[in-house]
């Protein structure tokens, strides 16, 4: 039995292959590290970059009455993102008076914001955050840049002076 096809039908049957092979032909090639997620669209496997960096998460927060000092926003902040504060007995006297003090009403609504600098935003330039990405610990250590070291220094010994010379 032989199946007759119309002539017209043909040129379209090649028509219709010719743009399906160019199609293949044109369209992007899918990489090992991606996944077609619609007939024109793919996403690249990976993580994203809160995934990849808990701290670069982006949050927006108001913190709740019951937050009263900087340190019990600092872990607020904290709770889910993997990371904790480190313990109470390890900080040193000047991060637990800065954790003490109570939260500025300028900071009970953050974000939208990183995660990091909100932290960054509650314990002001004057400390750095330390981050234990292995223990997924936080802490803050005192910071003073050397130019205004410097500058603190030359006016202490300018101080000094004055009283040796009275």
């Amino acid at each position: 039995m032989t199946i007759r096809i119309p002539r017209n039908f043909r040129s379209l049957l090649v028509f219709m292959f010719g743009v399906a092979g160019a199609y293949v032909a044109i369209s992007p090639q899918l990489y090992a590290s991606e996944v077609q997620v619609g007939r024109y669209s793919a996403l690249r496997v990976m993580p994203t970059d809160a995934q990849a960096d808990l701290l670069s998460t982006i949050i927006t927060v108001e913190f709740p009455q019951r937050i009263q000092t900087v340190g019990e926003a600092v872990r607020y902040l904290l709770q889910r993102s993997g990371y904790r504060l480190t313990d109470d007995h390890t900080v040193n006297s000047v991060t637990a008076d800065l954790l003490a003090l109570p939260l500025p009403a300028v900071h009970r609504n953050l974000g939208p914001i990183q995660l990091k600098q909100a932290l960054e935003a509650l314990i002001g330039s004057v400390f750095r955050l330390v981050q234990d990405p292995v223990h997924r610990l936080i802490s803050f250590e005192l910071y003073i840049p050397v130019k205004r070291a410097a500058h603190e220094l030359d006016s202490s010994l300018k101080t000094e002076d004055l009283q040796d010379g009275e």
